[in-house]
């Protein structure tokens, strides 16, 4: 009669009605309490005290009510929210409709799952302050990124603030979404990695270096630091003084000149020396002396000169400088963008800017 005839009912019947089956729903089945919760969940004429019940019930009861009753007000949701199950709070997170009181409340409980959840609900309504501490959390939280990056209400600000942490893929959606230019954004990542570092080792940075590095920056200073010393030390054996040399003159970290110099292939080597714009003649001689420190067949070698010449001669200087560029930047953060650009760019566009070889990566050939 209550499901079919309310209609009919008037306020006193409507009352007595309600008031029977709020009796009568604590004695029933389970299964017959998840049918009426059923009914009952979408209607709105529905006693609010008679859905606080079924709302606190068991899940399989609750969950229908919780996630659609338009009956139910915050203070309803927020008390099942701290007092039910997870489940309880899951139903909360998914409902047609969250306000930004019960947001805050369901990112209290700190639970990874429940805010995940919250956050793929489009129909949530997150504040300002909360949607800011989910953009810490997510530097954490791995799941918590791609949610909150496709959320309509995320100002452009928070969203420069995960290009921090974010996958390269996702930072690449940001870079989309928002307009913003990459180099721009590189640049902001590249700042801040150094302000951090200053503050690790600030005071302490000129006792570390060491003597080639010193020698490197004298030889800079005075315009010397070129292909003909870097080809002297390999000629006299100095492979570490050639390391500095070359690090401080391509702005690439020692640890990646020393991989790039051992590699097979010799196509990273090729890249930095032409976006220094060495002769074609400097870099033969450079790539040779590095193979003496990996002893190859003499077939080999000549097989492998022959290709990374003709590569040399095939790239620009320009291309290679934005690979440089790249190389520059913090190493993980680039083997992502190298896997996202290999993903995305059409096979011609692919060399050398996203060249398949990493210098940071395993030794496998290029």
């Amino acid at each position: 009669m209550f499901a079919q005839d309310a209609d009919s009912l008037n306020d006193r019947e409507f009352a007595l009605m309600a008031d029977i089956l709020r009796r009568v729903l604590k004695e029933i089945e389970i299964g017959v309490r998840r049918r009426i919760a059923a009914e009952f969940a979408s209607r709105p004429d529905v006693p609010r005290d008679l859905l606080t019940f079924l709302a606190n019930d068991e899940i399989d009861v609750a969950y229908p009510v919780l996630s659609q009753s338009p009956v139910l007000r915050d203070a309803d949701l927020v008390e099942v929210i701290r007092n039910r199950t997870l489940e309880h709070q899951l139903a909360v997170a998914v409902r047609f409709e969250v306000s930004e009181t019960v947001s805050d409340e369901l990112v209290g409980t700190g639970n990874e799952t429940v805010i995940t959840e919250l956050l793929k609900n489009p129909d949530a309504r997150i504040s300002r302050a909360t949607l800011g501490y989910l953009v810490e959390q997510s530097q954490r939280i791995d799941g918590y990124r791609e949610p909150i990056l496709s959320r309509d209400e995320l100002p452009a600000d928070l969203a420069k603030r995960m290009i921090f942490w974010v996958s390269a893929a996702l930072r690449k959606a940001i870079v989309d979404r928002f307009a913003l230019d990459p180099n721009e954004v590189d640049t902001l990542m590249e700042e801040a990695a150094r302000e951090v570092g200053e503050d690790t080792v600030h005071g302490t940075t000129a006792a570390r270096r060491t003597a080639a590095e010193r020698l490197a920056e004298e030889l800079s200073a005075a315009g010397r630091n070129d292909a003909d010393l870097m080809i002297s030390a390999l000629q006299n054996g100095e492979v570490s003084l050639f390391v500095t040399l070359f690090a401080h003159a391509s702005g690439m970290r020692e640890i990646l000149v020393r991989r790039m110099l051992f590699e097979p292939g010799g196509e990273g080597l090729a890249i930095a020396c032409k976006a220094m714009n060495f002769a074609r003649e400097d870099f033969s001689v450079i790539f040779l002396f590095s193979r003496k420190a990996r002893p190859v067949p003499p077939a080999v070698l000549r097989d492998e000169h022959h290709a990374v010449m003709g590569l040399y001669e095939r790239m620009t200087v320009e291309a290679c400088r934005k690979v440089l560029t790249r190389w520059t930047r913090d190493h993980n953060y680039l083997r992502a963008l190298l896997e996202v650009d290999l993903t995305a760019a059409p096979q011609q566009d692919r060399a050398p800017s996203a060249a398949p070889w990493d210098p940071e990566g395993p030794g496998t050939d290029a």
